[in-house]
């Protein structure tokens, strides 16, 4: 099939969930979505990344980490076909230690409400910043999850920040390792988001996962 692109600007914002009871009900109505879930560390680059794939302006930035608190949930068409439409999620990030507990709480209901009822056609793109990876909270995301069938591609963001060959070799080097602690990862890209370096792989890839999840879907 041919690979597409993500039509640039068609990303539209539908609604804001800040409650696991709501995010159950919205998977209960929406059984069959096909989509991608963005989920980092705070300021890891996350909206950056997501303007840089979807158009800009989709995602808001801060400069403030840990701002959001909520799943953003945007629908988006591939180009060539505005019929056909695939959801968005922008997760709230993870490993901010200045929050209240009761914030922490609801971080934690809500994401767990997320992949225990997300459609198993969901995609998880997890960021992570090339100059610091694989820090204990990430380490700590990936024992957090329990989905089965999910699906990670992990991708190192702010690869422009590293300037010196034997930081992006040791980058590199880490690879395999990964692979064999975190099972679910399935690929992984290198990318500057801001730079928008290294993006081209990473679209196609997760087109043709929406190409390979829509077929699916239209087969059952």
């Amino acid at each position: 099939m041919d690979q597409s692109l993500i039509k640039r600007k068609s990303a539209k914002f539908i609604r804001a969930i800040d409650s696991a009871s709501e995010m159950q009900s919205w998977f209960a109505l929406n059984p069959h979505a096909i989509g991608v879930a963005m989920v980092g560390r705070s300021n890891v680059g996350k909206s950056t990344l997501i303007n840089s794939l979807f158009g800009n302006k989709t995602a808001r930035t801060s400069k403030t980490p840990g701002r959001t608190q909520k799943i953003n949930i945007f629908v988006f068409t591939l180009e060539g076909d505005d019929e056909k439409e695939f959801y968005l999620y922008d997760l709230p990030g993870y490993g901010f230690a200045e929050v209240s507990k009761a914030m922490l709480k609801n971080w934690k209901d809500l994401m767990a409400s997320f992949f225990t009822y997300m459609t198993p056609m969901t995609l998880l793109f997890n960021l992570q910043d090339a100059r610091n990876p694989n820090q204990k909270s990430d380490q700590g995301f990936y024992d957090y999850l329990n989905v089965d069938k999910l699906e990670v591609y992990l991708i190192f963001n702010k690869m422009d920040k590293l300037k010196k060959q034997k930081e992006r070799a040791a980058l590199n080097k880490l690879k395999p390792k990964i692979y064999e602690q975190f099972k679910k990862v399935r690929q992984i890209f290198f990318v500057s988001a801001e730079k928008k370096d290294g993006t081209e792989p990473l679209e196609s890839a997760l087109v043709s996962y929406l190409h390979k999840m829509d077929l699916t879907v239209n087969l059952e």
